[in-house]
């Protein structure tokens, strides 16, 4: 399935060079595969070597959410985020911001080159919540007040908070 971030958090349109393609499919056992490739914006890297790095939000990421189960609260969902000098971190959640797991392991790869960025991650069935699925797709770039938050679907909200998941799309992966 594909996700298009191209819009801001409240909706307007995000500038064409800004905007970041992402693909999600679930393999024959259940693994998570992501596929993207975003423009690079050259933020300030996490200042630590490639790896598993908590507050990885607060720099330049690419961030997928998937909701899984029939919608009762409190929800399962996975959210992955992916940094373009190989940063990443993957939770699992119960219920919203409640971590139940954080640092999963994901198999990561990126490339950087051009003022773009690629990168391929998977994540093992077993971090992956039960459908039927529901799904989001995130980009943030920029320092300070020049700070972007970017999505596939819109939020609806006054601020940006990646965590609304009633706004989430079914997700045939």
């Amino acid at each position: 399935m594909e996700f298009l971030v191209e819009h801001t958090w409240d909706g307007a349109a995000a500038q064409p060079e800004e905007r970041v393609r992402m693909t999600a499919h679930l393999d024959g056992a259940g693994a998570l595969h992501l596929n993207f490739e975003a423009p690079f914006h050259g933020d300030p890297a996490p200042d630590g070597p490639p790896g598993v790095w908590d507050g990885l939000w607060g720099f330049e990421v690419v961030e997928f959410f998937l909701v899984g189960g029939d919608g009762a609260a409190p929800e399962d969902y996975l959210e992955v985020e992916l940094g373009p000098r190989g940063h990443h971190l993957a939770l699992r959640l119960r219920g919203e911001r409640q971590a139940v797991a954080r640092g999963l392991p994901v198999l990561y790869g990126h490339t950087l080159s051009g003022g773009r960025w690629r990168g391929r991650a998977v994540l093992a069935a077993e971090h992956v919540p039960p459908g039927p699925h529901r799904a989001n797709a995130y980009a943030i770039h920029g320092v300070g007040p020049n700070r972007r938050y970017l999505c596939h679907t819109p939020t609806g909200v006054d601020r940006p908070d990646f965590h609304r998941l009633s706004v989430f799309g079914p997700a045939n992966l």
